[in-house]
């Protein structure tokens, strides 16, 4: 989606952003996504699914940082073609794929890649489904995961106040996002059959300067500031979210864990 199409009334808040300029939409940043991979001690040759992947990036980012076969799964059909097109232009193609799919029935992607994965990569996704939809997607990454493999989630976190926050950011963000306590994250995993090994909690950092600075550099930055003071209807929504954030600084942060398959 363009400047030129999006409608910021009405469009989801990471569309939003990333209309901005802002490409670290994860409520951890960096930081909370290098803990991850550090867990994960990726090897050259292991097998990576990422859910969302969107333009592509961040497989082909894991592609080249370490070495590891990655399978991107990508609804939109635009943003299919459009990471097809980046990993050509990276010369990824035989480590590198984007299938068109729908991260609720990933029981499909057997269909075309018959061999489980020794990891499944899932960031800013869950927090934005149902309690059901959860349920079902942490099942389908279980069923897709190697015995021994791990699922990495970095999602959002709710101290306190779980359903207060929820209402607040699902009228300001325009989705249904649905962040869960420390606790209650770990339960998910365990009902969909994964044994959380590690888990990190820490503030959300989304819309922080400081964190800014440290994500998208110091000419992004600017970049993206001036893009939203420029802009009213942007300026409206941006500032809309960040008065929320700011609401339950106590109580709204990032987890990231790593679950693991039992062998």
């Amino acid at each position: 989606m363009t400047e030129s199409t999006i409608n910021f009334k009405t469009a989801p808040g990471h569309q939003v952003l990333a209309a901005a300029g802002k490409k670290m939409l994860r409520p951890g940043g960096k930081i909370a996504t290098e803990t991850l991979f550090e867990w994960a001690n990726f090897q050259a040759g292991e097998t990576v699914l990422e859910l969302a992947a969107s333009f592509g990036y961040s497989s082909i980012a894991l592609a080249q940082r370490f070495g590891v076969k990655v399978i991107g799964v990508e609804k939109n059909p635009d943003s299919v073609a459009r990471a097809r097109a980046n990993i050509a232009a990276a010369g990824l193609t035989g480590q590198v794929k984007i299938v068109e799919g729908d991260i609720f029935h990933l029981d499909r992607i057997s269909q075309q890649f018959s061999q489980p994965f020794d990891f499944v990569l899932a960031e800013a996704i869950l927090t934005m489904q149902s309690p059901s939809g959860k349920a079902k997607i942490v099942s389908g990454i279980c069923d897709r995961l190697k015995p021994g493999g791990k699922f990495l989630s970095h999602e959002l976190l709710a101290r306190n106040r779980e359903a207060e926050i929820h209402q607040a950011l699902s009228e300001v963000i325009r989705v249904n996002s649905t962040p869960l306590s420390e606790s209650d994250w770990i339960a998910v995993c365990q009902n969909g059959g994964l044994q959380v090994e590690k888990c990190q909690t820490g503030p959300m950092g989304l819309l922080n300067l400081q964190r800014m600075l440290e994500d998208e550099g110091f000419v992004s930055t600017v970049r993206i500031l001036w893009n939203v003071l420029s802009k009213p209807q942007m300026r409206d929504r941006v500032l809309a979210m960040r008065r929320v954030f700011q609401k339950f600084d106590r109580d709204l942060g990032y987890i990231v864990f790593c679950a693991q398959k039992p062998f």
